[in-house]
């Protein structure tokens, strides 16, 4: 690395989410490399001392505000949200860059709904110092979604919602607003923009964000390798305590059947049928994420499994499966599907949002259509029936994430973004180099 760098990021939280994954993975990676680094969140959940709460909490900043000024903020977000507007009173956005011990020569935000950030606060920021924008979901785009599924009304505006309902929800229509809200502050802003996938990043070249683009990179997430790899079967699979006879199949989110970016509905169907033709043959689906009972589905077993915050243990479960099952009505570029390839796990998975840019179909996995049970069950059918396709395709998946999807080729796309960035902004003019 060229020169030293002082970086902060900003994320609605340090864990739980694939997107708050990403932020912190980069954050310790950064450290790692023995960069000045800090990340500030909205929801402090680790006890790491380099990551800073914006409000409340440890690590957070001392309040300034005097209680008749906080009195106002609060009647002030009552009453947008009684209007259905997206409130933004979020006063310590403002004090982001004095948040660390040493101004940041780079600010990286990324999920910045989440209740905490002054969106109002990124065209001053954006003037302050570089200002890096890294996208999960497409909530910039639109006047309340993180994700439109089928509607397109962001493209022009909004207005006539037709699901207020989507995270994050609002009480009333007042879409139209939100999105000219967010449409005049993005024209004062001039932010470098990255997203992990080119489905996403398409839908921001023909959105109101567009304007305060300076430039644009499809950085692809990536993921620990150090963790996620190949492994015995067997072992992994008493490490976690997994039959070792059973043809398995995993899925894993944060929350299983509520999840509404998710589709477990689907998923569970498939696991149905597919127990419907392995007859005698013991089946268990595992649902990492989620506290529940388990069921029985003819000769299949649906197996819940809570949220596991270590990696190395989460690992392990990808290593147990033969295949990793992934159903979704929109997904940006899960980094699940991503943990499964690196671990040497074929996937079969539905064709939606990023998800095609991670799968070679028919070399390290298969793609479904969204909704069909019936094609997810096929695919997961060939592999289990077939040991040397499921291992040459893993063998496979595990190698194209060496190549395209490690967290050490993430790393170091934005650390040499960073420097280029720097190095043309401390270049001289033409008018003053003499």
């Amino acid at each position: 690395m060229g020169m030293a760098l002082r970086v902060l990021q900003v994320n609605s939280a340090d864990s739980v989410g694939g997107a708050e994954k990403v932020g912190f993975d980069l954050h310790q990676a950064y450290l790692q490399r023995g960069l000045e680094a800090w990340l500030a969140v909205g929801r402090k959940l680790t006890g790491d001392a380099s990551v800073l709460a914006m409000s409340g909490g440890p690590g957070a900043g001392r309040e300034r505000w005097p209680v008749a000024r906080r009195l106002i903020r609060w009647a002030r977000t009552i009453r947008d949200d009684a209007r259905g507007y997206e409130s933004f009173e979020h006063p310590a956005t403002w004090r982001l860059l004095d948040l660390p011990p040493g101004r940041p020569d780079i600010l990286h935000l990324h999920n910045l709904h989440g209740y905490y950030f002054d969106l109002r606060a990124l065209s001053w920021l954006s003037c302050q110092v570089p200002t890096f924008l890294t996208l999960h979901d497409s909530w910039l785009l639109a006047g309340h979604c993180a994700h439109s599924f089928a509607c397109d009304r962001w493209r022009a505006g909004c207005g006539r919602c037709p699901d207020l309902s989507i995270y994050p929800t609002v009480r009333r229509d007042a879409t139209a607003h939100n999105w000219a809200v967010k449409r005049e502050i993005y024209r004062r802003s001039r932010v470098y923009l990255a997203t992990p996938s080119r489905w996403l990043m398409d839908r921001v070249l023909v959105s109101m964000l567009a304007p305060a683009v300076v430039e644009a990179r499809v950085v692809p997430n990536g993921v620990d390798l150090r963790h996620f790899h190949p492994a015995d079967r067997a072992a992994a699979r008493a490490a976690v305590g997994l039959p070792r006879d059973a043809k398995m199949l995993l899925f894993a989110a944060n929350g299983i059947r509520a999840n509404p970016w998710k589709d477990y509905r689907t998923m569970r169907a498939a696991v149905a049928a597919l127990a419907e033709r392995h007859r005698g043959e013991d089946l268990l689906f595992v649902a990492l994420g989620e506290t529940a009972p388990g069921e029985q589905v003819g000769q299949a077993e649906i197996r819940f499994v809570p949220f596991e915050s270590d990696p190395a243990r989460v690992a392990c479960y990808y290593q147990a499966a033969d295949v990793y099952l992934h159903a979704a009505k929109v997904d940006t570029f899960p980094n699940v599907v991503l943990e499964a390839l690196a671990c040497g796990t074929s996937v079969a998975a539905t064709a939606v949002g990023g998800i095609p840019e991670q799968i070679i179909e028919n070399r390290t996995g298969f793609l479904t259509p969204p909704g069909d049970a019936e094609a997810m069950a096929a695919a997961a059918r060939r592999l289990l029936d077939d040991e040397s396709l499921r291992l040459r395709m893993g063998s496979e998946a595990a190698a194209d994430a060496r190549r395209r999807f490690s967290l050490d080729r993430q790393v170091g796309d934005y650390l040499g973004w960073y420097e280029d960035v720097l190095s043309r902004s401390q270049r001289p003019s033409r008018a003053t180099s003499g």
